[in-house]
């Protein structure tokens, strides 16, 4: 059976099916915790000046030091027209820098400045005072098997064959029940 078949096979029976309840939606309970852990994290990063996406962009180049301004894109899940006004806005504040790529001027490279770097390590560790208080109340072992879980489930839905019935399986002691 090909691939469309397939699909469409599957498409056919899931049109039988109810829809689940939004309170089981993935995306929404991704949102969700999503929104309850930035809740405990944006008080510092508005009190350092910073959006989410923009910390997002400074952990990144903190993290692996200068880079292309499409790597920064997809480590950061961001379009790029985004990404260029959150680096515009971080250049004019002197947080970040930018240059033209070496093997190709029409590309950018970014980098932390001193300055950013600065305003980064002084919201750094009330960010890892927020890490210690959300592995008070669930615990080092269920916070780490959600990253597990997490990295998981990226893994199987982003492989190249995440609609083949023969996709990867997660492997078994991520998939643990608290």
């Amino acid at each position: 059976m090909t691939r469309a078949a397939q699909t469409a096979k599957r498409a056919e029976a899931s049109a039988r099916e109810p829809m689940r309840a939004f309170s089981r939606s993935l995306p929404m309970l991704l949102l969700r915790a999503r929104e309850a852990v930035m809740n405990r994290f944006r008080p510092n990063l508005r009190d350092h000046g910073f959006t989410d996406q923009q910390w997002r962009v400074m952990r990144g180049l903190v993290d692996n030091g200068e880079m292309q301004l499409s790597a920064l894109a997809e480590d950061c899940c961001l379009l790029m027209p985004s990404l260029s006004r959150i680096i515009q806005n971080l250049e004019e504040r002197g947080l970040v820098s930018r240059r033209a790529g070496d093997n190709d001027q029409r590309s950018w490279v970014i980098s932390v400045t001193q300055e950013g770097r600065a305003l980064f390590e002084s919201a750094a560790p009330i960010s890892e005072a927020r890490y210690a208080e959300i592995t008070r109340l669930i615990g080092d072992e269920r916070l780490e098997q959600t990253y597990e879980l997490l990295e998981d489930l990226i893994r199987v839905l982003e492989a190249p064959d995440a609609d083949d019935a023969a996709a990867p399986k997660p492997q078994k002691s991520a998939w643990k029940t608290p």
